[in-house]
């Protein structure tokens, strides 16, 4: 088994330029077919690796993992078995896929049963939620909300620039990418003198977003170290934390979001090993004041991924709003990480934190409705002519996003939902 996957490696499976998924990603989905049952799969340009296929054929002897771990509708017990297992499993299908190995390739009864049109597949949520929680990291972010509700000149709370601030989410409605919402009810208050309001979101909203999952974590009563926290992240996705702004701004004090939040978030299907991700790392911004001894980190932590977000009007054509990037992050995963056990919270298999909006110093780079049309007061303009403050039934927002160094792109496909009509 290869030690590590090369740059200069190609697959002997065709991958168009600009593929998210050369043979140097390699991100791990659930999928089934009209043939097959929900398994994990590895993407490698527009065709998936049935990896419990690979296992029946043969191919994965010496790796310690279970036919059950393999045909499932979730990755988590693939992802129990371990960072080390994991890692040695994507290597092992990185070898039967690089050029030069003819095991695979020139075996046609088996290659039919081992690689699957992406188009001939049906993905599934990659993986079972245990727990959620959402973080409120981009500092442009938090200062924009804070310009916007609070004083301009004191936008950030107290507390933003010592703490990773974060909250407990709901994981029962992270949906997968293609799968549509419904715009939210719930109390509002658009009127200050007035009684709230009962009825349909007025202000419905997404938030850009990455997402990580963990291996299982340690024992209660124990905390995960900046320095341990990579060990305990299996990967990265894209993730739309959709926001209904109107009931959120009535409903959010004392205890924070509640139905503002909890009614849908969105997810890409496949998981990006935070292995395919280590050579954009690069460094994060000088943390003024001093974090705490527990925040402290070294190395290169933060992640240079390009992200997009479109809304697609019903009917209409894609419009490009916002391009920001994840490396504007001010708290990095390994800090949230430590932060969310410093206190002997134990984290499980599968249990996903979200970075919170992720948003650049340009008015191009806000990545939230809220920021783009700064409170409804810039609307957008659609090459249809129409303009938006806030999202419309009808409306499907896209989110993309990739990494590119040195002619390497790795990538992570797209979250897409379409919006429709109070039920």
């Amino acid at each position: 088994m290869s030690s590590k996957i090369s740059n200069s490696a190609k697959s002997w499976i065709n991958v168009e330029t600009n593929s998210d998924f050369p043979i140097q990603n390699l991100p791990f989905g659930i999928f089934k077919t009209a043939s097959k049952s929900a398994r994990v799969g590895i993407a490698i340009g527009n065709q998936i690796v049935d990896v419990k296929a690979l296992f029946d054929l043969g191919y994965l002897h010496g790796l310690n993992i279970k036919s059950s771990d393999l045909e499932n509708c979730y990755l988590n017990d693939l992802m129990s078995n371990g960072k080390i297992v994991c890692s040695q499993l994507r290597h092992h299908v990185y070898d039967l896929l690089e050029e030069s190995n003819d095991s695979l390739k020139n075996n046609k009864e088996h290659l039919a049963k081992v690689i699957v049109s992406q188009n001939e597949a049906t993905m599934l949520l990659p993986v079972k939620v245990g727990d959620y929680t959402d973080f409120y990291s981009s500092r442009e972010h938090a200062t924009n909300v804070g310009t916007m509700f609070r004083d301009p000149n004191n936008a950030l709370l107290p507390n933003w620039l010592h703490i990773p601030v974060g909250y407990h989410g709901r994981a029962s409605s992270i949906i997968l990418s293609g799968e549509p919402i419904y715009r939210p009810k719930g109390q509002s208050k658009p009127d200050p003198e007035a009684p709230p309001v009962y009825g349909p979101s007025a202000r419905l909203d997404f938030e850009l977003e990455m997402a990580f999952v963990t291996f299982e974590g340690k024992p209660l009563g124990d905390s995960i170290s900046t320095a341990e926290a990579d060990d305990y992240i299996f990967g990265m996705c894209l993730f739309n934390d959709w926001s209904a702004r109107d009931i959120q701004s009535w409903e959010y004090v004392p205890l924070g979001p509640f139905l503002a939040k909890n009614f849908a978030s969105s997810m890409s299907p496949w998981i990006v090993t935070l292995e395919a991700l280590e050579q954009f790392r690069i460094p994060g911004p000088v943390q003024n004041p001093k974090v705490l001894p527990y925040l402290e980190y070294s190395g290169n932590k933060h992640i240079d991924i390009k992200l997009q977000v479109l809304i697609e009007p019903e009917n209409g054509n894609e419009n490009l709003i916002c391009q920001s990037n994840y490396k504007h992050m001010y708290w990095n995963m390994n800090q949230q990480l430590a932060h969310h056990t410093i206190n002997g919270c134990n984290i499980k298999c599968g249990d996903m934190m979200a970075s919170g909006t992720i948003s650049g110093p340009t008015e191009d780079s806000f990545g939230s409705m809220l920021e783009l049309a700064w409170k409804g007061t810039k609307p957008l303009k659609m090459d249809d002519g129409s303009e938006r403050k806030f999202i419309n039934d009808g409306d499907t927002v896209i989110m993309r996003g990739y990494c590119e160094k040195d002619g390497i792109r790795v990538g992570f496909g797209e979250v897409s939902s379409k919006v429709l009509p109070a039920k």
